[in-house]
């Protein structure tokens, strides 16, 4: 029995070695980190992969965590743990829907998307006694803040500002837990009942508006489009009947200057054959004036009764003459 002593002492010792190598190693994942303190102290903060720890001296810090989740019903479940490693990744919290006042006092329920990574476990431990919760308290009365400075119109329509200035405020505010806030986003904004009847009836009368001016505006386009086509049909006409006219007294213009030269070449031939046969060239000219005025005179269905002047028959008569010096000539 005696001689069993050592022999059970030695296995001790072996398996409290076997013990302390197993709790001295600590396999960490990736994206994972373990913060180790040293009897009591900040020692140093596990990398990914294999390390050794003392088990004895060396120990890892645990901190609260909350974990939240969205059953398939839409509930969230809040769920906290005590952990010791640490979660590198990018990490959402959908909070609780959350109601916030706005400048022009109306209530309403605003549910936000939080996505967080925390970039120094270190301050992540010791700056911060619950950091998701730290993270939602400050999410609330943020969001608060923000949206109080904002009338409901505001509210609805500039989602993209104040999921800036929330992301901003926030930022700062966890840069010393050692935690950098991505990005935050607003999932759902819920107005009161009534204030929804209001803003329906609202944008109904908006889109009564709308199809009113549209309307209008039609009309007033069609009015104009047809007056236009009219002053150009009339400008069209106008302008025909103005090419019409030029043409018109061109033409007459170019027969009367055609007529003209007819006349002159006439009076130029028969004056020359009357200079030729002796006789007066002007007296014969005023007798066919004479004879052509005489004829516009009694042409006509009236009755009329022409006299004829003296010199109007010593005109003829001379006429007659100068007809029978060109037939002599002849």
């Amino acid at each position: 029995m005696i001689m069993n002593i050592p022999l059970i002492i030695i296995g001790t010792l072996v398996v409290f070695i076997i013990i302390f190598a197993v709790k001295g190693f600590k396999i960490i994942q990736q994206s994972e980190t373990m913060v180790i303190e040293r009897l009591g102290r900040y020692n140093r903060t596990l990398s990914s992969g294999i390390n050794i720890i003392w088990p004895i001296f060396d120990s890892p810090r645990s901190i609260e965590w909350k974990f939240i989740k969205t059953d398939v019903d839409g509930k969230t479940i809040v769920r906290k743990e005590t952990i010791n490693r640490i979660d590198l990744r990018e990490t959402v919290y959908d909070f609780p829907r959350q109601n916030v006042i706005t400048r022009d006092n109306v209530a309403i329920d605003i549910n936000a998307l939080l996505y967080f990574q925390v970039t120094d476990p270190k301050r992540c431990v010791y700056e911060i006694a619950n950091l998701p919760d730290a993270i939602e308290k400050l999410t609330q009365t943020t969001l608060r803040n923000v949206i109080g400075e904002l009338d409901l119109d505001n509210t609805l329509t500039s989602r993209d500002t104040i999921n800036q200035k929330l992301r901003a405020i926030l930022d700062e505010a966890t840069d010393k837990w050692g935690v950098k806030i991505n990005r935050v986003e607003l999932q759902d904004i819920i107005p009161p009942e009534d204030v929804k009847v209001a803003m329906e009836k609202q944008m109904r009368a908006e889109r009564d508006r709308r199809a009113a001016i549209l309307e209008a505006e039609g009309k007033k386009q069609a009015k104009i489009l047809e007056a236009e086509g009219i002053r150009q049909s009339e400008i069209n006409k106008a302008e025909g009947l103005k090419q019409a006219l030029i043409l018109k007294a061109t033409g007459e213009a170019e027969a009367r200057i055609k007529v003209a030269e007819a006349e002159a070449d006439a009076v130029e031939k028969v004056t020359k054959a009357i200079k030729e046969a002796g006789g007066n060239p002007t007296t014969y000219l005023i007798a066919l004036k004479y004879i052509e005025t005489m004829k516009e005179m009694v042409s006509g269905k009236e009755n009329k009764v022409v006299y004829m002047p003296y010199e109007a028959s010593a005109l003829l008569g001379s006429v007659g003459t100068l007809r029978d010096m060109f037939d002599q000539g002849k």
